[in-house]
């Protein structure tokens, strides 16, 4: 009887929507990658095209997932996959341009990093108990700006553009986690 106590198997019901929502984000993350390929491949329309389809897709996985349409596995493989858009199409522009144009590179680069920076500040002080605010609104915007460089050639000022908008977010971040812990 012990035995079957330790492998006891606990079934949850999933909030309605699960599927539809998690279906979603899991698309959004293929035409992610499928980005990324056609970006390293020199096709930057498609790859624009491909990053803007995915970037409606995790938007509106993540909203859903965030408020009610989503369990905690979806709240998780929200984050995860934002940070995978941010890795396979800011990466992949990062290594087109670096023999071509090093500003391109290093501003998607910095774009790349400071994303990721600003998700951390963000889960570090919620692991930490502190209310950290999350925006969509920033994130969306991001993916825009690259989006429109990708498919009108502005990669230069879209993409300095999103780094600041993303180191904004990290300060922004750190100082709501400062004045909770003075408070």
């Amino acid at each position: 009887m012990a035995r079957f106590q330790r492998l006891q198997i606990r079934f949850q019901r999933q909030p309605p929507g699960t599927a539809i929502t998690r279906s979603g984000l899991i698309a959004g993350g293929l035409l992610a990658l499928a980005a990324a390929w056609w970006i390293v491949g020199r096709e930057p329309l498609l790859g624009g095209a491909a990053a803007g389809a995915s970037a409606t897709l995790l938007l509106i996985g993540g909203h859903r997932a965030n408020h009610g349409a989503g369990g905690p596995t979806d709240r998780m493989l929200d984050d995860l996959l934002d940070r995978a858009w941010d890795g396979a199409v800011l990466g992949a522009i990062a290594w087109t341009e670096r023999s071509g144009s090093a500003s391109i590179a290093i501003a998607a680069l910095a774009a790349l990093c400071l994303s990721f920076l600003s998700s951390y500040v963000r889960a570090r002080g919620a692991s930490l108990a502190y209310s950290v605010e999350e925006s969509h609104i920033t994130r969306g915007v991001r993916y825009a700006l690259a989006v429109a460089g990708l498919v009108f050639g502005w990669l230069r000022w879209t993409l300095w553009v999103a780094a600041v908008l993303s180191a904004l977010a990290a300060f922004v971040r750190t100082t709501q986690v400062a004045r909770e812990e003075r408070a």
